[in-house]
């Protein structure tokens, strides 16, 4: 199935037309600082207090900027797989008396932005900031988009300035690679934001602090922030003093502007107003390729998919239902149409040669007879349509580009007797509702939702979604699913230590979720992104994230 695209590129015409127009009201930083102009996909700022929101794209910008965690991602090289290396902590082991205590020896003489050190008393600081709802610096509005990241982190306990101990709830294998999520902001500067700060209480004050911490933000990070206009443009500047002296920005300054239309921000590029946009209009590939820009790929563990709602009276509880959906998309012609060849066609969360892939049985491929074929079995034929609805966004951290794609699926499932209605909100709201769950009346009676996903690890690849425990407000189990067998493979996964035999449960895993049809899974991300040649050193890594140090800007 190909999407008709003549209407679309005229109407994609206009809109670039009247983008190049509005960019051309985009600041300009003069002088001889080197100067980095990126335009983000997110419709605003991510918040810049510690724990951003806007998804993995927030972590992109804001997140693994201006802070650290304890571990992180090495995000070196673009022909092998990213993995969790040392941050903040040099190392960690588990007890092997308590394989719910561990120990993490932190990194000496590493110094926030404003010079307080960083030591066990700041990571127990930043814990309990989501963790301790009874501490002063708790803020529950970083819980949702932390917590449900690592949801079996209990408390954090100092051992010595250097050494921290971390008690889970339960052992779980997972927690270092979880803790990549947990961004160590600066104590001693939200102290001094709490001591001055205005309020009736305690609670109100703290408040007003991390109000106050997220407009001059204090991490570990390569980057410090400079300026800050929400909505409009966060300015960061290098951090000369960083740990890690072979990641000091080779930049001056960075400049994060928000851009969610994707015309928008090819016109913002090609008029020389940015130097680097993320996910460019598709349909616009062959000019930038043409004037001389460079467009950078590389296949990354993301997930573009239906998550379905798996409540009663659903109508995904069919597992026809749900085999037919995955049998009725093309998608490879969503591949080489829509998407100018920008994708991956998913058949799962992995693909053959990753050692979680397993043996699936179920095979998801373009097969609309078979589809159709089920879909009958279920009830359902050209006069008796299924309506589901889905809630998607209009863009987003790693969303690709969800209209069109959901219309294409909305044609394609057409032809299989489905009758999908698109409700469209905006990405953050989405986002939010992702945590809340099909049974919040923010589903808006959607009984599935797109939500792209990483799948760097074990737990974000597929934990949070098919355990049962992981049903909202804990994590991302949007459709509360509840399936014995996966909630039984989640925890031989999760209390396996031995690295190959853990392999071997989440391989388990994801061939049970597969033959479930758990998900309708439907393309896999490039990360495309398109950048002056003026740009130098950049690295695209097999991962969400990537690493702005490196990179130089020539004359």
């Amino acid at each position: 199935m190909r999407t008709e695209k003549s209407a679309k590129g005229r109407a994609s015409a206009a809109v670039m037309m009247l983008a190049i127009a509005c960019a051309a009201g985009l600041p300009r930083i003069a002088g001889a600082e080197t100067v980095l102009r990126i335009g983000m996909t997110a419709a605003d700022i991510p918040r810049t207090l510690g724990q951003p929101d806007q998804g993995f794209e927030g972590n992109r910008f804001t997140g693994l900027t201006m802070y650290d965690a304890l571990t992180m991602w090495d995000l070196s090289a673009a022909d092998k797989p990213s993995v969790m290396i040392p941050g903040l902590a040099t190392e960690w082991a588990v007890d092997d008396a308590d394989k719910k205590k561990w120990t993490f020896k932190l990194r000496p003489g590493v110094t926030f932005h404003d010079g307080s050190p960083f030591n066990a008393d700041a990571v127990v600081w930043n814990v309990e900031k989501v963790l301790k709802q009874d501490a002063p610096q708790f803020d529950p509005s970083q819980v949702g988009v932390t917590a449900s990241r690592m949801p079996t982190l209990a408390s954090a306990r100092k051992i010595d300035d250097m050494t921290v101990e971390l008690t889970t709830k339960e052992p779980d294998s997972f927690l270092p690679i979880n803790l990549t999520n947990l961004f160590m902001a600066s104590p001693a500067k939200w102290q001094k934001l709490f001591d001055a700060a205005e309020g009736v209480d305690t609670k109100a004050k703290s408040q007003a602090a991390w109000a106050a911490f997220a407009r001059a933000a204090s991490g570990t990070g390569p980057w410090k922030m400079s300026s800050f206009t929400p909505r409009e443009r966060l300015e960061l500047t290098k951090n000369e003093n960083y740990w890690d002296k072979a990641r000091v920005p080779k930049v001056d300054k960075m400049l994060l502007l928000p851009m969610p239309e994707a015309n928008a921000r090819t016109a913002a590029l090609l008029s020389g107003q940015v130097d680097w946009i993320e996910a460019p209009a598709p349909d616009a590939v062959k000019e930038i390729k043409q004037r001389g820009f460079v467009l950078q790929t590389n296949e990354e563990p993301h997930v573009w998919p239906w998550q379905f709602s798996r409540i009663e009276g659903s109508p995904w509880n069919d597992i026809r239902v749900r085999k037919a959906a995955n049998l009725c998309v093309d998608r490879e012609g969503l591949k080489d149409g829509l998407l100018a060849g920008l994708m991956v066609p998913a058949t799962g969360t992995f693909e053959p040669g990753h050692p979680w892939r397993g043996k699936p049985t179920f095979e998801i491929k373009y097969d609309k007879p078979a589809a159709q074929k089920l879909m009958q079995e279920a009830g359902f034929g050209p006069a008796k349509k299924l309506s589901v609805k889905i809630q998607t966004s209009a863009s987003g951290s790693g969303q690709m580009l969800p209209l069109p794609m959901n219309e294409y699926l909305q044609q394609a499932l057409a032809e299989c007797y489905f009758d999908v209605q698109l409700d469209v909100i905006e990405w953050n709201t989405l986002f939010t509702n992702w945590r809340r769950g099909v049974k919040d009346p923010s589903a808006n009676g959607a009984n599935a939702t797109n939500v792209t996903y990483a799948a760097m690890d074990p737990f974000f690849a597929m934990v949070r979604f098919l355990q049962s425990s992981m049903a909202p407000p804990v994590s991302n189990n949007w459709g509360f699913i509840n399936n014995p067998k996966f909630d039984e493979l989640v925890t031989k996964a999760r209390q396996t230590f031995d690295p190959a035999a853990r392999d071997t449960a989440l391989a388990e895993l994801h061939a049970a979720s597969v033959d479930d049809a758990a998900f309708l899974y439907v393309a896999h991300d490039v990360a495309p992104r398109a950048m002056s040649p003026k740009i130098k050193g950049f690295v695209q890594p097999k991962s969400w994230f990537v690493d702005f140090s490196p990179i130089s800007m020539v004359p």
